[in-house]
């Protein structure tokens, strides 16, 4: 027997009742912070009865909240704990360390994590080292250097807000058109490579890492000694590379 919408009559098991009040929660967005029973039922495909018996329960562990003065629900306050506790977990440097080792035996060679600060600077905040006798070690981690000099530092600016890219250009009279033009090349092509442009004797590719907002917060790469790799080994390695990009930028709550 079924119900005029075509739902199960037969109360849901408990699997499908966690499914359908996933798809509630996340019905919910920075664009649509209040939505209403209607809305709630349409967008899931449930049934309005069974979409109001599911916000009520959710309501009632504090997963949502009924706006004030309105029929209409936001998310509740107990979220805030939980996100403060996965905010934890989803943090850089506890999500890069497995993804940067996996890149490693991958290449065999040294990977780098890197960031933008607010200067605009590049940073490297973590590195796993290549297991060969000749290889890239930083030495200088958690150092600012020129966000425009190096693969990694041209993938963060690449993605940097415009007016932090003009910024940067506006410092480097006379390479300023240069400069814009390949990090137009690094945004289409989504990777960047340096052949011994920071270091000598030093080639890498970097990739961008997403978090949650769907913005670049981080640049992995891989850096080869020079007598090893040059453009075409660097471009076959994009592949393995943006693998390990996309899984941490996924660790990091980024949905593609």
């Amino acid at each position: 027997m079924t119900t005029g919408d075509g739902e199960a009559a037969e109360r849901p098991s408990g699997v499908q009742s966690i499914d359908r009040a996933v798809a509630i929660l996340t019905a919910f967005s920075r664009a649509r912070p209040v939505v209403g029973i209607s809305e709630l039922a349409k967008h899931t495909g449930l049934s309005r009865g069974t979409t109001h018996r599911l916000v009520s329960a959710l309501a009632s562990h504090g997963m949502l909240a009924q706006v004030p003065g309105s029929s209409a629900y936001s998310l509740g306050p107990r979220l805030l704990g939980l996100s403060e506790a996965a905010r934890d977990q989803l943090s850089l440097d506890v999500q890069a360390r497995p993804v940067m080792t996996w890149l490693r035996d991958q290449t065999d060679e040294t990977v780098g994590l890197h960031i933008l600060d607010a200067a605009p600077s590049r940073r490297t905040i973590a590195q796993v080292e290549s297991l060969q006798a000749l290889r890239r070690t930083y030495t200088d981690l958690g150092a600012a250097k020129p966000p425009h000099q190096g693969a990694p530092g041209k993938v963060l600016l690449a993605h940097a807000p415009a007016d932090v890219i003009d910024a940067v250009l506006a410092r480097l009279p006379g390479a300023d058109v240069r400069l814009a033009d390949e990090l137009a090349r690094v945004r289409a092509d989504g990777y960047a490579i340096s052949l011994e442009e920071r270091v000598r004797g030093v080639v890498a590719v970097a990739v961008p890492v997403r978090d949650h907002t769907g913005s670049v917060s981080a640049a992995l790469s891989v850096s080869i000694p020079a007598v090893r790799a040059g453009r075409d080994e660097l471009v076959a390695l994009t592949p393995t590379v943006r693998k390990a990009a996309a899984t941490l930028s996924a660790r990091l709550g980024h949905a593609d």
